[in-house]
């Protein structure tokens, strides 16, 4: 299961970082959603991997799992999802404005 994580993190850190390089910016916002993505799914294994035991501490339970990474990723999500809405309000104005979608700036004129 690790293997998977890790496997799934770096596809999308590779794919959100080739996204960012693009010159448009839609490629751009989603490659920030995927690197989003890939940090969540860091944050979430980082607690460690385990399944079948609750979040919180019960008196007859052997074991738990750590709520914190949970809480996190929680946290991730909500402030990710508000990150993304403004950059893509940000990316219509752009577009309105200048008529072009190009990260630089650049024009329709040019």
């Amino acid at each position: 299961m690790e293997v998977l994580f890790a496997t799934v993190v770096g596809i999308l850190t590779a794919c959100g970082v080739y996204l960012l390089l693009r010159a448009r910016t839609y490629p751009v916002v989603l490659g920030l959603t995927l690197l989003s993505y890939a940090v969540n799914l860091f944050l979430f294994a980082s607690g460690g991997l385990v399944t079948g035991k609750p979040p919180v501490i019960a008196a007859d339970a052997a074991g738990y799992t750590d709520p914190l990474p949970q809480a996190l990723v929680l946290t991730a999500i909500v402030i990710g999802f508000g990150m993304t809405a403004f950059l893509v309000i940000l990316a219509l104005r752009a577009r309105v404005e200048l008529g072009s979608d190009h990260v630089d700036g650049r024009g329709a004129d040019r």
